[in-house]
């Protein structure tokens, strides 16, 4: 069993690019993130402690995106699923990484990957994490 914890549309400034331009200004990137996790024990408890915070991990993120250098979007998506991945014990990630504006002509460019264990049918997140 899978629940996801989602955190859609995190808009954050950053430098991020690879022409000379690009490195001297900040350019807003977005951020879409579904994270598994367990909920039945927050559910019976009704206490924060006892779940993913969300407002912690888009707090992590903002600090480390708004502060990054990366010139490629790939980079950056890496490094923010590692923070994930091994600061909020999160066994699997999707990140939807977006650089709007970077293509003339079209809304959005980025990437979107998946990193850690998904748990299959039948498994837990808990499972995963020991």
């Amino acid at each position: 069993m899978m629940d996801i914890i989602f955190l859609k549309a995190l808009k954050i400034e950053t430098v991020i690019g690879v022409f000379d331009w690009e490195r001297e200004i900040k350019q807003t990137v977005v951020l879409d993130l579904e994270m598994a996790a367990d909920i039945r024990q927050a559910a019976a408890t009704d206490k924060l402690d006892d779940t993913l915070n969300y407002k912690a991990v888009a707090k992590r993120l903002i600090d480390f995106v708004s502060h990054s250098k990366f010139q490629l979007v790939e980079t950056l998506a890496e490094r923010v699923a590692e923070i994930v991945l091994t600061e909020f014990s999160v066994p699997w990630v999707r990140l939807q990484l977006n650089k709007p504006g970077a293509v003339r002509g079209a809304q959005d460019v980025g990437v979107i990957i998946e990193r850690g264990r998904k748990p299959e049918n039948g498994a837990s997140v808990r499972e995963y994490r020991e």
